[in-house]
C-alpha cells in the first residue's frame, strides 16, 4: 500500500493530474452498492465512488457520455483527446463531437484507439479515479486493473445485434445502478425499444412482394473498407425485415471476393461513407464491370452514414436503421420528416441533435443520407 501510494503522489506531480477532493468520496457503509457487469464480475462499489469517473477501451467513454454527467470524467484516452491520436477526425462520432472542447480539457489516461489492447495503469493511477468503466472485455485483466488501482472496475458489452442487442440495453441498465441514473437509463432503454417496434411495425405494414434485397459495401472494420466489406447478419436490415443480398453467401473476414460481388450483380447497393475513397479507387479501376451491374445501371445506389468509429456509435446506427427502412419502404415513411426523426434519435441519447451539424462538419459525411443519381459527379467530390 505504501509503494502505491508513493506511486500515486509522484505521478500526480508528475502529470498534472489534482488530487480528488477527499470529500466528494468519502465512504461510508450504508451507501454500498453490489451489481454485475456484463461480463458476470460481481463488482462493489459506492455511490460517491461516480464523482471521479475514468472510461477506458473502445466505446466505454461513449456508453458513460449517454448516461452519465460529463463533469465527473476526470480524464480521457488520447484518441477522445483533441490531439493528433484522434484518427477518427474525418468522421462523425458524436458522443465526441459534442463534449469535444470539454475533452480536449482533460489529462490523458492513456492512448486508446484500436490497437490498445491493455490499459496504462501508471496513467490511470495518475488520475486518481474513483471508478473504471472499461470495455476490454476480458475477467483477468478487469481484475488485474482493479487489484493494481483499488478502484472498482465495471466492463459494459456491445454485441452482435448492434443498437438492439441485449447488451447495450443491459449495459445502460447496469451503468444507471452505478451512477444513480436509473431514470436515465430506463428512458433510454425504451426509446430504442419503441425505435424497434416501430421499425418491426411499419415493415409489417408495407408491401413485403415488392421488397428489394440490399448489399451494404464499405462497412468500417477496424478502420474504413471497400465496397467488398459486408455483412451476412446485419442488424439494421433484419429489424425491418429487408432482405440482405448476402443471407447465407460466404464471406471471408467479412468480405467479399470481387469475383463473387460481380457474380452476385445486386439490385440495391447502400455504401458506408467512410469507405467511399477506397471504392473510387476500385471504381475508376474496374468502371466497365461496375457499370454493367443492375444497381449501377438503374441508379439505385444509397449513401450511408458511417457508424463503426472506435465501436458502435449507436444513435447513427439507429439512424441508419431508419434510412435502410426509408428505401425499402418507401410508402410507409413518405410523411416522415427525416431529419427531424434523426435530430430526434441525437437528442435521446446525447441532449443535442447533432445530425446537422455532423453531416456539415465530418469530412466523410459527403452530404449525408442519400440517393446518388449521377455515380460519376458525385465521386468526384470524395478526395
Amino acid at each position: 500500500m505504501k509503494t502505491k501510494t508513493l506511486l500515486l503522489t509522484a505521478c500526480l506531480f508528475l502529470t498534472g493530474c489534482t488530487t480528488p477532493d477527499k470529500t466528494s468520496v468519502s465512504l461510508s457503509s450504508d451507501s454500498l452498492i453490489r451489481v454485475t457487469d456484463r461480463i458476470g464480475r460481481e463488482v462493489k462499489l459506492h455511490k460517491k465512488d461516480g464523482e471521479r469517473v475514468l472510461c477506458i477501451g473502445a466505446g466505454a467513454l461513449r456508453r458513460y457520455s449517454y448516461i452519465g454527467d460529463r463533469n465527473k470524467i476526470i480524464a480521457a484516452e488520447d484518441i477522445d483527446r483533441n490531439v493528433s491520436a484522434n484518427i477518427f477526425q474525418d468522421v462523425s462520432r458524436p458522443y465526441y463531437d459534442v463534449n469535444k472542447e470539454y475533452l480536449s480539457s482533460l489529462p490523458s489516461c492513456g492512448k486508446g484507439g484500436p490497437q490498445a489492447q491493455r490499459a496504462d495503469t501508471e496513467k490511470i493511477l495518475s488520475c486518481a479515479p474513483s471508478l473504471i468503466i472499461s470495455e476490454y472485455e476480458d475477467v483477468d485483466k478487469a481484475n488485474t486493473l482493479q487489484e493494481k488501482t483499488g478502484v472498482p472496475v465495471l466492463v459494459v458489452k456491445y454485441g452482435s445485434k448492434s443498437v438492439f442487442d441485449k447488451n447495450v440495453s443491459a449495459s445502460f441498465t447496469l451503468l444507471g445502478k452505478a451512477l444513480g441514473k436509473e431514470e436515465r437509463a430506463r428512458h433510454l432503454n425504451n426509446y430504442i425499444l419503441s425505435c424497434e417496434t416501430e421499425l418491426k411495425e411499419k415493415a409489417a405494414n408495407a408491401n413485403q412482394t415488392q421488397t428489394k434485397a440490399i448489399y451494404v459495401g464499405c462497412l468500417g472494420n477496424w478502420g474504413t473498407q471497400d465496397i467488398f466489406s459486408t455483412s451476412s447478419s446485419f442488424p439494421l436490415l433484419d429489424v425491418s425485415s429487408i432482405p440482405n443480398a448476402v443471407k447465407g453467401v460466404s464471406l471471408s473476414n467479412g468480405k467479399l471476393e470481387e469475383e463473387a460481388f460481380l457474380s452476385l450483380n445486386p439490385e440495391t447497393i447502400v455504401l458506408d461513407s467512410a469507405g467511399l475513397r477506397k471504392f473510387k479507387q476500385t471504381y475508376n479501376a474496374k468502371k466497365e464491370e461496375f457499370d454493367s451491374l443492375k444497381a449501377f445501371q438503374n441508379h439505385e445506389i444509397y449513401l450511408e452514414r458511417p457508424f463503426n468509429a472506435y465501436y458502435t456509435n449507436l444513435e447513427i446506427a439507429l439512424r441508419d436503421a431508419y434510412y435502410l427502412a426509408s428505401i425499402v419502404y418507401p410508402e410507409v415513411y413518405k410523411d416522415r420528416n427525416r431529419v427531424a426523426k434523426y435530430d430526434e434519435i441525437g437528442t435521446s441519447f446525447l441532449s443535442a441533435p447533432c445530425y446537422t451539424t455532423s453531416v456539415k462538419t465530418a469530412k466523410r459525411s459527403y452530404g449525408g443520407f442519400q440517393k446518388i443519381t449521377d455515380l460519376d459527379t458525385f465521386l468526384s467530390k470524395v478526395a
